[in-house]
């Protein structure tokens, strides 16, 4: 791969990170405004506990879905491109 391939995917790559990184802040402070209105202002042990534990378990569901779905995307591409072989 060239210098200037190699520059590119890595200015994608933290691009794309980054707009990661602002979409999870966005989804951050929905969810904040949520348990506040289920908890109240007072931000208590309990709600953040609550909080942590349910950004984490959604988090984790995410995951295993997104994961899921690009291992079906790869199958399929395999299976047309081993099509476009023969």
């Amino acid at each position: 791969m060239s210098l200037k391939a190699e520059i590119i995917d890595k200015i994608a790559a933290l691009v794309t990170a980054a707009f990661g990184l602002v979409a999870a802040l966005a989804w951050n402070g929905a969810i904040q405004e949520l348990f506040s209105l289920i908890f109240g202002e007072q931000s208590t042990l309990v709600a953040m506990l609550v909080y942590a534990i349910v950004v984490t378990i959604i988090a984790v569901i995410v995951v295993i879905l997104i994961g899921r779905a690009a291992a079906k995307a790869k199958r399929e591409d395999e299976r047309v491109s081993e099509g476009l072989k023969r």
